[in-house]
């Protein structure tokens, strides 16, 4: 039986289906919540201890004490700046060696893994523990894109890729051909929720979402769920294309249900 797994937690759906897979295994587990990000709700009852996220030294201790060797990322942290992060000795340290201006996103993770790792863990995907809920080539739904639709996902998945290897965002939103929007550090939610005042009349537009090129897969895989659908339906979208294989699709009967129901496709894609 594989040992105890800890899972540092931040906010959305993604830290309790993980809980939800190490249970149906039967794989103890330890969750360090990070302050600000995750829901008290999520480690009612559960073992658990709080840290603010920069608090190196105590996670590191904290997780050593409950005997965890592997750890998991799951869920959103909002990047902080490094006044209102009060960075310990042990995160001064890393920040002091890797220079936190310079790096985006996905190249702080990486960095952040591998100074976890030299700490003596193992850092896995969450992709391994979930890999029943990443998106599948083709429509997930009853709903199919139409050819205006096509272009508009072929057009998007250049943008995305572009956005990404500059290692900004995930996501863009283009409709009719014209880009009405890019993901930065507001996430998803935000970006739809921005594109909806700016949507042009006639056909509705195209959410777009994909793994940054060379995206560190133990970390960060895009994420669609129920809520992204609400969210697409009520801002005018059409539909949703995902990278398939490397976005989690959470919940995903009742995410296609709503989907159907407000007349939204949603469907993975290949974007290399």
């Amino acid at each position: 039986m594989a040992g105890r797994l800890g899972i540092l937690a931040g906010s959305g759906e993604l830290p309790q289906r993980v809980i939800e897979a190490c249970r149906a295994a039967d794989r103890p587990f330890f969750i360090l919540a990070f302050e600000g990000s995750a829901a008290p709700a999520l480690v009612e009852g559960l073992p658990h201890a709080w840290v603010r996220l920069g608090a190196a030294a105590e996670g590191f201790r904290l997780l050593r004490e409950n005997g965890v060797k592997e750890l998991v990322f799951a869920g959103a942290v909002r990047r902080p700046t490094l006044w209102s992060l009060r960075p310990d000795w042990r995160a001064a340290r890393f920040f002091a060696k890797i220079g936190w201006r310079a790096l985006g996103d996905d190249g702080l993770l990486r960095a952040v893994i591998k100074e976890v790792e030299s700490e003596g863990f193992r850092v896995i995907g969450a992709d391994s523990i979930l890999a029943a809920a990443l998106a599948p080539p083709g429509p997930l739904g009853a709903l199919v894109p139409d050819a205006q639709a096509e272009a508009d996902i072929a057009h998007g998945l250049d943008v995305a890729r572009a956005l990404g290897a500059l290692d900004i965002g995930q996501a863009v939103v283009v409709q009719q051909g014209i880009v009405l929007g890019v993901e930065a550090s507001e996430g998803t939610d935000a970006l739809i929720a921005r594109c909806a005042v700016l949507r042009r009349a006639g056909p509705g537009g195209v959410l777009v979402k994909i793994a940054k090129p060379g995206q560190e897969r133990r970390a960060d895989l895009p994420t669609i769920g129920l809520r992204t659908v609400t969210a697409a339906a009520a801002a005018g979208l059409r539909g949703i294309a995902v990278e398939a294989g490397a976005t989690f699709v959470l919940d995903r009967p009742a995410l296609v249900a709503a989907a159907d129901h407000a007349g939204l496709f949603v469907v993975g894609v290949a974007a290399r």
